[in-house]
């Protein structure tokens, strides 16, 4: 019977979800990952830009540090971090584009 209820429970918790995340698609509200991984990649490019490789090598070493607070395996959270700097060093958009976002009604181009 308690596996009953925890199954209603659980697909009433995905129902309330994805009516979340169907609302903030069609709003085009960013997610909090999409926040994050734009706010690394302004971090790190202005960084490279300016020049401020001490202040990049103190914001790694602090990430880094706070990965492995939570849990995270050193040497892979190291990986992970160069493998970003590196990606998001030369200061281009890495990013795919989101055309669900700029033409919602399905089309990938305006106007058609």
């Amino acid at each position: 019977m308690p596996a009953k209820s925890e199954e209603i429970r659980n697909n009433k918790q995905r129902e309330r979800q994805q009516k979340l995340r169907d609302a903030d698609r069609k709003a085009k509200r960013p997610g909090r990952d999409d926040v994050a991984r734009t706010a690394l990649f302004m971090s790190i490019s202005s960084m490279v830009a300016k020049g401020s490789h001490d202040a990049l090598e103190a914001f790694r070493s602090l990430v880094i540090e706070m990965l492995v607070r939570q849990g995270f395996d050193e040497r892979a959270s190291r990986t992970v971090v160069d493998d970003l700097v590196e990606k998001y060093a030369d200061g281009d958009w890495p990013f795919r584009r989101k055309p669900h976002l700029l033409f919602p009604d399905g089309a990938d181009e305006g106007g058609g």
